[in-house]
């Protein structure tokens, strides 16, 4: 069994690692942006390591973790440069017409890139799979809704 908090001899208390975040089992697929992202956020977190104090277990804990995910993301990631078509794919913008006619628009993009708020969804997604491959005109079907592709760029 793991606990948060051990007690050293001294009468102080130490963190013990944070568990590691999970790696996704897919393939990390990144956009030229992702990837950009990734590498902020290492430049982001090495410094606040940098600036931690070697006493504040609980931060340097937090830290070294996304440290460690971050990492693994940069060493894992397959850049996929933006390719035109007329088939949705990875990079693909893609506007869809739901049942009603709400149209919305979506950047098809890597997992750690994702922001559906913001309009991107990952590769991964329900919707990104079932669109992948189709074209303009085509209808899928998603969680029991209708959902057209009115344009994909």
């Amino acid at each position: 069994m793991s606990i948060a908090f051990v007690r050293e001899p001294e009468g102080g208390e130490a963190f013990e690692d944070l568990p590691d975040r999970p790696i996704s089992p897919h393939p990390n697929f990144v956009t030229p942006r992702g990837l950009a992202l990734i590498e902020a956020e290492l430049d982001r977190l090495h410094a606040e390591h940098a600036a931690l104090a070697p006493d504040d277990k609980a931060n340097l804990s937090r830290v070294n973790r996304d440290l460690r995910y971050w990492t693994a993301r940069r060493n894992s990631a397959q850049v996929v440069e933006p390719t035109p078509g007329d088939t949705v794919h990875f990079g693909s913008t893609v506007t869809v017409e739901r049942d009603g006619g709400q149209r919305q628009t979506f950047h098809i993009v890597g997992e750690d890139e994702s922001d559906p708020a913001k309009g991107s969804i990952a590769y991964v997604a329900p919707l990104a799979r079932a669109l992948t491959g189709k074209q303009a005109g085509d209808v899928v079907t998603v969680a029991d809704h209708e959902v057209e592709i009115i344009e994909v760029r």
